[in-house]
């Protein structure tokens, strides 16, 4: 694999996708772009891709066929790794020195499950937490599970996840019936003070029925006017998590600024939801997405930025960094999600050159299909994850979480053990959220 020196990263961040078979809408606005430009080095037989920043459009995560209908009513999940850690640098030189992380969460997709879990339980002393994320609302507020499911694989997958002692904390996002980010049913829970009440009761019951451990909250698309009814609701139902002995997770969008790059950035408010909640997972991918011109999926320079700013907002120990485990392959205007294994067996295609951007840590290749159609596809893999691992480890932040589409480069879980160790078995009970 070539390491080019440089790359133009011209892409927006702000919103990422979860990549997977899931056909969800989403939304990209601009924001002023991040450039990282310049030549690749002497000896490099390409220069990476110059992405220009696109416009505030709809996207949509890739499906997979036969996922079946969204959503029917009751719990089940995708795993999300989440390991949370923290570090500190050493006096002695720059190398930092890690301290046995609190946490390690897991991230899988349903359509996924078998082989998330077997990953897991492979490398069971480096996770510690998973977070199967499954569940959605229908127009009503009610709290609902993917129909497409296997219900009994599911079943299968969470009690050998319980067996091995891994507590299982569920995301619960606002996507309707279809996949799509559904804003009303929200709307309707934030503004109105009994529905609120009815859905912060629904999800203690969820959780204590399920026997989860907690909840991940993954409310999105919401409006600016949102701000203040989002963080009494976020507030209210930490209370009520807590008095049952459970945690609260809530996941942001990655943003430099308090306004972010659009209204939706504004309605989350990074100090105040950094106050109530146990863990604020940071969303740090989607950079580039299917929509965007090509370009990496989670730029270190970005991630950078977006960390130092959310630690003048959020305690660095609740602080959790979403790292992505896919990739996308773009032609002709639009990028389909891709698995590491699916873009290692592209990259292998007779004259297809394998670079790493220095500049961004991430690889990237182009290859022309058999139809004459020019691709060029950008992913994660050990050495990008690994790039990721460290920013977490020498920010010193509470941890990371694994967003699998499939299954990681198993080159990944080495250098995770390596930069997050976990140190132990066993999780870290739910910690009372303070400032």
């Amino acid at each position: 694999m070539r390491a080019d020196s440089a790359e133009t990263d011209q892409g927006l961040a702000g919103r990422r996708t979860r990549a997977g078979r899931l056909g969800w809408l989403r939304r990209k606005s601009q924001r002023p772009p991040l450039t990282l430009a310049d030549q690749p080095r002497s000896g490099s037989a390409a220069a990476e891709p110059a992405a220009e920043p696109p416009p505030q459009r709809q996207r949509r995560r890739p499906r997979l066929a036969g996922s079946g209908a969204w959503l029917a009513v009751i719990p089940v999940g995708i795993l999300a790794v989440v390991l949370t850690v923290h570090a500190f640098s050493g006096s002695s030189g720059s190398r930092p020195v890690v301290v046995a992380p609190r946490l390690v969460v897991a991230s899988l997709p349903y359509w996924s499950i078998n082989q998330g879990t077997d990953a897991v339980l492979a490398n069971r002393r480096d996770v510690n937490e998973v977070s199967p994320w499954i569940y959605g609302l229908a127009g009503n507020g009610q709290i609902v599970l993917d129909s497409g499911i296997s219900k009994a694989a599911l079943a299968r997958s969470l009690s050998q996840l319980r067996a091995a002692g891994l507590p299982l904390v569920p995301t619960l996002a606002n996507v309707d019936g279809q996949g799509n980010w559904t804003y009303p049913p929200v709307a309707r829970i934030l503004h109105d003070p009994a529905a609120m009440a009815r859905h912060v009761a629904a999800i203690v019951a969820l959780v204590d029925s399920g026997h989860f451990a907690g909840i991940d909250i993954d409310y999105e698309e919401l409006q600016a006017s949102d701000r203040q009814d989002f963080t009494a609701f976020l507030t209210r139902l930490a209370g009520a998590l807590h008095a049952h002995g459970k945690i609260l997770s809530v996941a942001l969008f990655a943003k430099a600024s308090d306004a972010g790059y659009a209204p939706r950035n504004v309605a989350q408010d990074y100090a105040a939801i950094g106050k109530v909640a146990d863990q604020v997972r940071l969303m740090g991918y989607d950079y580039h997405w299917p929509t965007s011109p090509p370009g990496p999926i989670a730029p270190v320079g970005w991630l950078a930025g977006v960390l130092r700013y959310a630690k003048t907002r959020i305690p660095a120990a609740k602080i959790i960094l979403g790292v992505p485990e896919y990739g996308y392959d773009w032609s002709r205007g639009h990028g389909t999600g891709i698995t590491w294994q699916q873009a290692m067996q592209l990259s292998r295609q007779p004259g297809v050159q394998l670079h790493y951007s220095a500049a961004s840590q991430a690889p990237w290749f182009s290859y022309t299909d058999a139809a004459g159609h020019r691709h060029t596809v950008w992913f994660e893999n050990a050495e990008s994850s690994q790039a990721k691992f460290r920013l977490a480890q020498a920010a010193g932040i509470g941890g990371v979480y694994l967003w699998m589409y499939g299954s990681a480069d198993p080159g990944t879980w080495p250098v995770l053990r390596q930069a997050l160790p976990t140190g132990s078995h066993t999780s870290v009970p739910a910690v009372r959220s303070s400032s």
